[in-house]
C-alpha cells in the first residue's frame, strides 16, 4: 500500500534483529527528505498491522470516538490508525519517524508471548537503541501510546536504554500488584479474562484464527498459522500467573520499575474515570520517579478521544518539541500539574496547580455513624455498629447536603473498624454523589459507560501496612501474606480509595457505600456494565468472603472517611488570584 503523504517514506514490516537473535518486526514512517529526525515509538501486543476501525473488539470503540472527534480523520486518511498508538500521518509531516512494533510472540514477531515480562522490556530497550544509531535519526527517541504502551513505557524507562529523551505514559498502570492485578489484595479477575481472551491472544503469532486482517496485505495480521499444540505453549497465562502469585512477590517486582531509575523527562496523563487500571499508576509514578523534568495531567471521560483530540496532539508535541528537538520555545513554562475539575453542575474545568497533591489541600475527617448511617464532622459520642450481607448492597453514609459547592481533590483514604463472621472479609468501597432528588449522578468512565465518583478495595487479611512507604492520607498494603481473621473481633484497617476531583454543589450529598462484593448502581440492573466493570472481582470463595461484616462507630472504635477539601481561591469565586 503506498502512503497516502507523498512526503512520507513508509517501510513495512521490516525486522530488527534482537541480542539472543530473534527477528523484531516493525512499521517504520519517516520523512522522505533526507536529514536526522527524532523517533517515536511504540512496542507491543495489540497488532501493528490491525486497522483500528475494522477490528472486531475495535470497533465500537472507534465508532465512539468518532462521534465525539467529528474531525478525527480530517487531517488524516486514518488508514494507519492501530489501537492505542500515534497516527503517523500527523506526526511524520511535524519532522518525526514514527515506529510501530509488534512485540516478541504477537502479531508478525515470532516467539514465546509474556506480555509486559523481562524478556519483552529487554526487547524494547534494544529496539530504541537500534533506532538512535540509525542514519534517519537525530539519536533522540520519545515513547507515546496509551494503556499497554503506557506501562511498558514505564518498565522500559527504569532501564534507560541509550537514546531514550522523553516519555509520554498515557494512563497506564505503574505497580503490577497494585494498579492492575490485585485491587487491595482481591484479584481483577474478569479484566484479565477479558483483556487475555479478546486483545492478547487473537493477536498471537500463527494464530491461524485470529479475527484480525493485515491493512496492508489484507492477509493475517498474526502472521502465518502455526500447529495448535505449538501455539498453546508458547505464550503465558495472566490469569493463571496472577492467580498463582497472590501476594506483591518477586514476579510483579520484575514488572514494577524502580521508580529511582527514570530520570528522562516525562508527561504522566491519567483519568479520574480510570478507577482499576487507569488512574493511580500515573499519579503515584509522578510522585515516585526521579525525573527533575516532570509533568502531570489528569482528564476524565472515555479511555481514546482524550489521546486523540487537537488539543492533546498540541500539548504532546510541544513536549515533544522540547525535549526531542531541543525547541526551547516549545512547552513553556507549563503547570506541573494540570487537573480536570469535574463539576457536575457547573461543567468541567480545567486549572493549573503547582503540585500533586494539590499544596493548600485541607484533609477532612468525616465520622461515620453507624447508627443513623451519616457522615459528620463530629466524632459520635456513643458506640454503635451496623451490619450487613457481605454478598447484598452493603451499607451507605451519607454526608448531609450543604448550602455552598464544596471541591475534593486529591488522594483520600478510609480508616474503618470492622468485624465479620467468616474466616476473612473483602471491603469494597465507593464514593457516590448524589443530585437533591437522591438520584446518583454518573460520570462517563474510562472503559464503561457510568462509574461512580472513586473507589478502593481491601481483603481484611491483607490489612498490614508498611510504615515505610504509607502516608497520612494513602496507606500503602504490604501484601506479602495474610494476617489472622478471628470471626467476630473487631480490627481496624486503612483502605487506599484511588483519587478523586469532585465538586459536590449545594443540595448534593456525597454517600460512602460499603459492600462485600464489586458495586453496581441501585439504577442499572442488567448487563456487564453496572458501575464496576470491566474491572470485576470474581471466583471469590463464598465461606471465606460471603459471610456477615460489621462496621462500628464511635469514641473508642472511631471510623472515618479522609477526604481532601480544597478551600477556593479567589480565582474560583471570579476574582484574580
Amino acid at each position: 500500500m503506498p502512503f497516502p503523504v507523498d512526503t512520507v517514506q513508509f517501510e513495512y514490516d521490516a525486522t530488527v534483529t534482537m541480542s539472543d537473535g530473534l527477528p523484531l518486526h516493525i512499521n517504520v514512517y519517516r520523512p522522505k527528505a533526507s536529514g536526522r529526525y527524532p523517533v517515536i515509538i511504540t512496542h507491543g501486543i495489540y497488532g501493528k498491522d490491525v486497522l483500528w476501525q475494522t477490528a472486531p473488539p475495535y470497533q465500537a470503540a472507534w465508532e465512539k470516538m468518532s462521534q465525539k472527534l467529528p474531525g478525527l480523520c480530517d487531517g488524516s486518511t486514518c488508514q494507519f490508525m492501530r489501537w492505542e498508538m500515534p497516527d503517523p500521518e500527523r506526526w511524520v509531516p511535524q519532522g518525526y519517524v514514527v515506529i510501530h512494533a509488534d512485540s516478541r510472540g504477537a502479531g508478525k514477531t515470532p516467539g514465546y508471548l509474556d506480555p509486559l515480562g523481562a524478556r519483552e522490556t529487554q526487547d524494547y530497550k534494544e529496539l530504541i537503541e537500534w533506532a538512535a544509531q540509525q542514519p534517519w535519526s537525530s539519536g533522540k527517541v520519545g515513547l507515546l501510546g496509551i494503556s499497554y504502551y503506557a506501562i511498558n513505557q514505564w518498565q522500559v524507562a527504569a532501564l534507560q536504554p541509550k537514546g531514550l529523551a522523553a516519555i509520554i505514559p498515557w494512563e497506564g498502570a505503574f505497580d503490577a500488584y497494585r494498579d492492575m492485578s490485585y485491587h487491595g489484595g482481591i484479584a481483577s479477575t474478569l479484566f484479565s479474562k477479558l483483556w487475555m481472551n479478546t486483545q492478547i491472544l487473537p493477536n498471537q503469532h500463527g494464530n491461524g484464527a485470529s479475527p484480525f486482517v493485515d491493512a496492508i496485505t489484507g492477509g493475517p495480521a498474526a502472521g502465518a498459522a502455526i500447529p495448535e499444540t505449538v501455539l498453546r505453549g508458547s505464550a503465558s497465562s495472566l490469569l493463571k500467573d496472577m492467580l498463582a502469585h497472590p501476594y506483591d512477590d518477586a514476579y510483579y517486582a520484575q514488572r514494577t520499575p524502580r521508580a529511582e531509575r527514570i530520570v528522562v523527562p516525562t508527561l504522566s496523563a491519567g483519568n479520574w474515570s480510570g478507577a482499576g487500571l487507569h488512574l493511580r499508576g500515573n499519579l503515584e509514578a509522578y510522585q515516585q520517579i526521579a525525573a527533575q523534568q516532570k509533568w502531570l495531567r489528569v482528564h476524565t471521560g472515555d479511555h481514546f478521544s482524550p489521546f486523540y483530540a487537537p488539543q492533546s496532539f498540541a500539548v504532546q508535541k510541544a513536549f515533544f518539541d522540547r525535549f526531542l528537538k531541543g525547541d526551547e520555545t516549545a512547552f513553556p513554562d507549563e503547570p506541573r500539574v494540570m487537573l480536570t475539575i469535574r463539576d457536575p453542575k457547573n461543567g468541567f474545568r480545567e486549572r493549573a496547580e503547582s503540585a500533586w497533591p494539590i499544596e493548600r489541600t485541607e484533609y477532612q475527617r468525616w465520622y461515620l455513624d453507624a447508627n443513623q448511617l451519616q457522615l459528620h464532622q463530629q466524632l459520635p459520642q456513643q458506640g454503635h455498629s451496623a451490619s450487613y450481607a457481605a454478598r447484598s448492597d452493603g451499607l451507605s453514609f451519607v454526608m448531609p447536603a450543604a448550602d455552598t459547592d464544596r471541591e475534593f481533590t486529591g488522594p483520600l483514604m478510609a480508616h474503618l473498624w470492622v468485624s465479620t463472621s467468616s474466616a476473612d472479609a473483602d471491603f469494597f468501597l465507593t464514593l457516590r454523589l448524589l443530585d437533591p432528588t437522591g438520584r446518583d449522578v454518573t460520570f462517563e468512565g474510562a472503559n464503561a459507560p457510568a462509574v461512580p465518583v472513586t473507589q478502593g478495595w481491601l481483603r481484611l487479611s491483607q490489612r498490614a501496612q508498611d510504615p515505610a512507604r504509607s502516608l497520612p492520607y494513602r496507606p500503602w498494603h504490604a501484601h506479602q501474606a495474610p494476617q489472622a481473621v478471628v470471626p467476630g473481633d473487631p480490627y481496624p484497617i486503612d483502605v487506599e480509595i484511588w483519587p478523586t476531583s469532585i465538586v459536590v454543589p449545594a443540595g448534593y450529598r456525597l454517600v460512602l457505600t460499603i459492600q462485600g462484593q464489586d458495586f453496581s448502581f441501585p439504577h442499572l440492573t442488567e448487563g456487564l456494565f453496572r458501575g464496576s466493570a470491566p474491572f470485576l472481582h470474581e471466583d471469590r470463595d463464598p465461606t471465606l468472603y460471603g459471610g456477615t461484616n460489621t462496621i462500628l462507630s464511635g469514641p473508642q472504635q472511631a471510623s472515618f472517611l479522609l477526604l481532601p477539601f480544597i478551600p477556593a481561591t479567589r480565582q474560583d469565586r471570579g476574582g484574580a488570584e
